[in-house]
């Protein structure tokens, strides 16, 4: 499956991660992002693997792909993006802007992070283009220093609420038997908690 085609226009934000599973946290970004930015609709890429992370922890793709479909269900500001999947393995996100701009060259992409990744971008590979290229959205995490960013062409740091859940802290307190409904969409806990995903 490809991501929908965005009807409410063509600055779209590239939301890129494992989703390892997708979470609240997740859901607020994208929801200040499309409602105090120039973006019009944003789309929540599912990367099959990230190089920088082990693989060994990764649900399968198609799990978590659709966690988060069932997370942004029914809201047209989001689209939840398989692309990754029918590209090489591992994903790189330069060879991703690059084929998605080629398949919707009226798109102005945009590339949403945190400043967590900020700080490490300098080791993606062809980071110079994607720092040349692309209009870079960051969205901030505690300690940032904005003062420490540098030689980004278009760089718009957001005064986002800071949020501190993180898949990991999801993963870990499943494992320990916690009660987290609360931290996950209501559909995606619903579907990770019927198979028993994370519990040791």
């Amino acid at each position: 499956m490809e991501t929908q085609e965005a009807e409410q226009g063509k600055k779209i934000g590239l939301f890129f991660g494992t989703f390892n599973p997708v979470h609240i946290g997740h859901l607020a970004i994208a929801n200040y992002l499309v409602e105090y930015t120039e973006l019009s609709q944003i789309w929540f890429v599912v990367s099959p693997w990230n190089p920088h992370k082990k693989r060994r922890i990764l649900l399968d793709p198609g799990h978590r792909f659709e966690m988060v479909s069932l997370a942004i269900d029914g809201d047209p500001r989001f689209s939840a993006s398989d692309i990754e999947f029918t590209l090489p393995s591992p994903s790189y996100t330069c060879d991703t802007l690059i084929f998605l701009g080629k398949k919707h060259p009226d798109y102005r992409f945009s590339l949403i992070i945190g400043s967590d990744n900020l700080e490490y971008l300098h080791t993606w590979k062809n980071h110079e283009t994607i720092r040349s290229g692309y209009r870079i959205i960051v969205y901030p995490r505690p300690g940032f220093n904005p003062e420490t960013v540098k030689s980004i062409a278009d760089l718009m740091i957001v005064d986002a609420p800071l949020i501190e859940i993180s898949s990991t802290f999801i993963r870990k307190a499943v494992g320990e038997g916690r009660d987290i409904r609360h931290f996950l969409p209501p559909k995606s806990w619903k579907y990770l908690e019927e198979r028993n995903f994370y519990k040791q």
